[in-house]
């Protein structure tokens, strides 16, 4: 049954890569200005949150803050978002795991997840260095790394792993268009943010300086150019 839904879901999707969508102009506003308090306003993930995609509208449990993202064949998919993902309305508690499906669908990857932003936040310029979460970036600048970041993707302090297609460990390969990656992270009741690939773990940042609190507590996918989806989303407190 995978295997006949992902085929479907990545033949439309490869079809739809090749009309791609223009960018929002830097000059357009995130959010409308009665939005100006979302993220604040969310409820609290109380319970387990789960999502599946399978319906033709993002629905309102989403906020968008680009009109790149779409459902596509039962996954939820952007592409040319610059860094304007569509954040998940609900505040998330300290202790928490996100689990996500994250296929690439051409070459460049670039699967994108922020983690403990605020819920309403994204890019005001080409440079991403003004998050308000993690950022963790799969096949990042043309499948050449996996990074995960603290507030700027382009830090000192990130963490990052280069990819080559020649490496032995299967964390350093390149990401392969196509395919259907688990993505899992976890923050306990520590400080450390853990991040797993298909149950493997990929990279994990003790911060000694916590995001969280009020502007820390909302989940987003995103993207800057490349075409990708996502799909089968779970949220659980711990």
């Amino acid at each position: 049954m995978w295997a006949s839904r992902y085929a479907e879901l990545f033949g439309a999707l490869a079809l739809a890569a090749c009309v791609p969508e223009g960018p929002p102009t830097p000059e357009e506003p995130a959010l409308p200005p009665e939005e100006a308090d979302a993220g604040e306003q969310d409820p609290p993930l109380a319970e387990p949150f789960r999502d599946d995609f399978e319906r033709v509208d993002v629905g309102p449990e989403w906020r968008a803050l680009a009109p790149v993202w779409g459902i596509e064949a039962g996954a939820l998919c952007g592409e040319g978002a610059r860094n304007r993902g569509i954040w998940l309305r609900r505040r998330l508690p300290h202790a928490v795991r996100v689990e996500v499906d994250a296929i690439a669908v051409s070459e460049e990857a670039d699967l994108k997840i922020e983690l403990f932003g605020d819920g309403r936040s994204g890019a005001t310029k080409a440079t991403y260095d003004d998050a308000t979460g993690y950022v963790a970036i799969f096949g990042g600048w043309r499948n050449s790394m996996h990074v995960l970041a603290r507030l700027d993707e382009h830090g000192s302090d990130r963490l990052a792993l280069e990819l080559s297609a020649t490496a032995e460990d299967p964390r350093a390969q390149p990401v392969r268009p196509g395919n259907r990656y688990r993505f899992k992270f976890e923050r306990k009741q520590g400080n450390i943010v853990s991040w797993f690939v298909d149950g493997r773990l990929l990279l994990q940042l003790d911060d000694k300086r916590p995001l969280t609190g009020a502007a820390h507590d909302h989940f987003a996918l995103n993207d800057w150019n490349a075409r990708v989806c996502f799909d089968n989303i779970e949220v659980t407190p711990l």
